[in-house]
């Protein structure tokens, strides 16, 4: 059920266009959604598997690790500049041409794959932003959860599939070009299927009464308040976690549970896999509640057990602690766009809550693979690594239970 505003808060703004008009709109729309879903960590996925083929060097993989949660923290405002100029159905549609010019100059040699990843990161910073809006703005209210279920599912499925066959093609092919390549697909596809929303008419919001110092809606600046800083908190942790988790665990696995790299790297495949299911279930209970709170406890608690288990279980235990973590990874990575949706009074509000989050929380998550490799070099082991990313993920926890529920 909607939440009310508090007394003093403006009425929010109708959603518009929520329901699509007709049947054959309503697909397009999904169809769209879905495949620009796909798209949104595809590119990022590939470096990992295809290292040790393309002879990338360390040095080489870290920056092109810490590039994307760099770029989408630093791109996130952007968003606010293209939803105000296009709405959000063309920004989408030209984020994802960008993503297609990004994928494309990701295969020009080594400058070109950093050039693009910058690229890629920028459009992907948009995406990220504007989704949560779309969502609220184009679907029921009912169907919020279930959306940003799927789009956190198509995220997962799109990243698990390319990164499953960036090692095959870079072998067939000889080079690691083409297996890069592989990103410009479904991004093509994804401009083509968001096309159709170009029709849409964009409508700005209306003024609500009492606008003055506080902005156009009436509302104190999104940072002087208590759910934006609650909301940043959570999300930037769990993205802190999920960061350093993608960067590490085979090394976590080879060293601490003694498994050899070819297990490593099915481990890292199940994380991945854990990912997806927790990033749909997550967000389908957690929209048909007021109140949040229990899943943004559950998401943190459920990936500390995951953490906890790989620090203390045996070998022959640790892929179900991986699985386990990666579920609440999932879970903490989806859940956010429920809290925008839900917690947002409209849509304009909706989009300061999720560009403050994404900014400052993408900023600090590329902070975390670096801070887990300090870690881990000065004490020789991931023992202290992990433990800090527990320890994170509980004050996370309760940073992040204002953002679960309006106030009475």
């Amino acid at each position: 059920m909607p939440a009310s505003p508090p007394p003093t808060a403006p009425a929010a703004v109708p959603r518009t266009g929520a329901a699509p008009h007709t049947a054959g709109g309503g697909a397009l729309l999904v169809v769209g959604f879905v495949l620009l879903s796909l798209n949104t960590r595809v590119a990022f996925g590939q470096i990992g598997p295809l290292a040790p083929v393309a002879g990338f060097s360390p040095a080489t993989v870290s920056l092109l690790g810490l590039l994307p949660p760099l770029c989408m923290g630093a791109f996130a405002p952007l968003a606010a500049v293209v939803r105000r100029r296009l709405g959000e159905e063309r920004g989408l549609w030209w984020a994802s041409l960008v993503l297609v010019a990004g994928a494309v100059l990701r295969m020009a040699g080594l400058p070109g794959l950093f050039a693009g990843t910058v690229v890629v990161s920028a459009a992907t910073a948009v995406v990220n932003v504007l989704i949560p809006v779309l969502v609220r703005g184009r679907f029921p209210r009912e169907r919020t959860g279930t959306m940003m279920g799927v789009y956190a599912l198509a995220m997962g499925a799109g990243s698990a599939l390319v990164a499953a066959l960036v090692v095959p093609v870079a072998q067939a092919a000889g080079s690691w070009r083409p297996a890069v390549g592989l990103a410009v697909i479904p991004a093509v596809l994804a401009a083509a299927g968001t096309a159709p929303q170009v029709r849409h008419r964009h409508r700005r919001p209306v003024a609500a009464p009492g606008a003055g110092r506080s902005g156009r809606s009436g509302r104190p600046h999104v940072a002087r308040t208590a759910l934006a800083w609650s909301l940043t908190a959570f999300f930037g942790v769990q993205t802190l976690a999920f960061y350093t988790t993608l960067a590490w665990l085979p090394s976590v696995l080879v060293q601490t549970a003694g498994l050899g790299r070819a297990a490593a790297g099915t481990g890292q495949a199940l994380l991945i896999c854990g990912v997806a299911v927790g990033g749909f279930a997550a967000p389908v209970l957690a929209a048909r509640r007021a109140d949040q709170r229990p899943h943004i406890l559950g998401a943190a608690l459920v990936c500390a057990a995951g953490l906890t288990g790989l620090l203390l279980a045996p070998a022959g235990t640790a892929l179900a602690w991986v699985a386990v973590l990666g579920i609440g990874l999932g879970a903490g990575q989806a859940l956010p766009g429920v809290l925008y949706a839900h917690r947002g009074t409209d849509h304009d509000h909706v989009a300061a809550l999720s560009t403050m989050a994404q900014t400052s929380g993408f900023l600090l998550a590329a902070t975390g693979p670096v801070l887990a490799a300090a870690l881990h070099t000065a004490t020789g082991a991931w023992t202290a690594p992990l433990a800090a990313l527990v320890a994170a993920l509980l004050v996370c926890a309760v940073a992040g239970l204002r953002a679960g529920h309006d106030p009475e």
